[in-house]
């Protein structure tokens, strides 16, 4: 696996010019805290504002389409992602795959999309609420995986999962260490089913409600590799708690 916990800020709809100064600060942040690998998501707006405003973090976009450019209107291809200076792109995020009516396909068809374009992909699973309650949360995940992993040549050298349990983004609800630490080994072993001993070096991170107060938990359970933040990605102060939280156990 690789050795740096990977922590990525997704600030979703959120975010005019004024936030840029928070990018600047966990910019600033992430050069005291070098064994934590850290990037942002701003909203496409801003992607190559925030760009020319760092100069370590990693920078991406939230989506883009399957094509490299047409008559879509309102979309952004992973060429144009690119271009505007992101490194990555999340795709499979469970608000596009539930408000916009997102398959596993489509998901896949994105991902390989970024992957053409020169970019790495942060691809999301996770089970509802009443997929869980039914029994069926790893069964969910799984099927997601197999429908939605990039097929490309050397796609795993590029892509990270993140396992987001749908009922816990931004509910404040976090599953058990028990549950997460389950989940993330089915993971493993379903990425290590599609891509041989390439799956055992693809980094699985946990999204879903992290906060500083629970990241060094959430981090030293097996196979989480790092977090996909949401709301607490939008300030330098608590995204940075996050970040420091990761960095300290690599010092435990």
């Amino acid at each position: 696996m690789a050795s740096l916990p990977y922590i990525v800020g997704n600030w979703k709809m959120n975010g005019t010019r004024a936030i840029l100064s928070e990018a600047r600060a966990i910019d600033r942040g992430a050069a005291r805290l070098p064994k934590v690998q850290v990037a942002i998501a701003p909203p496409a707006t801003l992607l190559h504002r925030t760009r020319e405003a760092v100069e370590l973090i990693g920078v991406g976009g939230q989506d883009c389409h399957v094509k490299e450019s047409g008559a879509f209107t309102g979309d952004i291809s992973a060429a144009m992602l690119k271009d505007a200076g992101a490194d990555f792109t999340i795709v499979g995020h469970s608000e596009r795959r539930t408000l916009h009516g997102e398959s596993d396909e489509v998901v896949r068809a994105k991902a390989e999309a970024a992957l053409a374009a020169g970019l790495a992909v942060i691809l999301c699973v996770g089970e509802t609420e009443a997929e869980r309650d039914a029994g069926n949360a790893e069964a969910v995940v799984g099927s997601q995986l197999e429908g939605s992993c990039p097929q490309a040549d050397g796609a795993s050298d590029k892509l990270t999962v993140a396992y987001e349990p749908v009922w816990a983004i931004g509910t404040g609800r976090v599953p058990s260490v028990d549950d997460v630490a389950a989940m993330h080994k089915a993971i493993r072993a379903k990425l290590v089913a599609i891509y041989g001993d390439a799956g055992a070096a693809v980094r699985i991170l946990y999204g879903g409600s992290v906060k500083a107060d629970n990241a060094g938990e959430l981090l030293s359970i097996p196979d989480v590799g790092g977090a996909l933040v949401g709301g607490a990605s939008l300030t330098a102060e608590s995204f940075l708690a996050i970040v420091g939280a990761a960095a300290a156990l690599d010092e435990a």
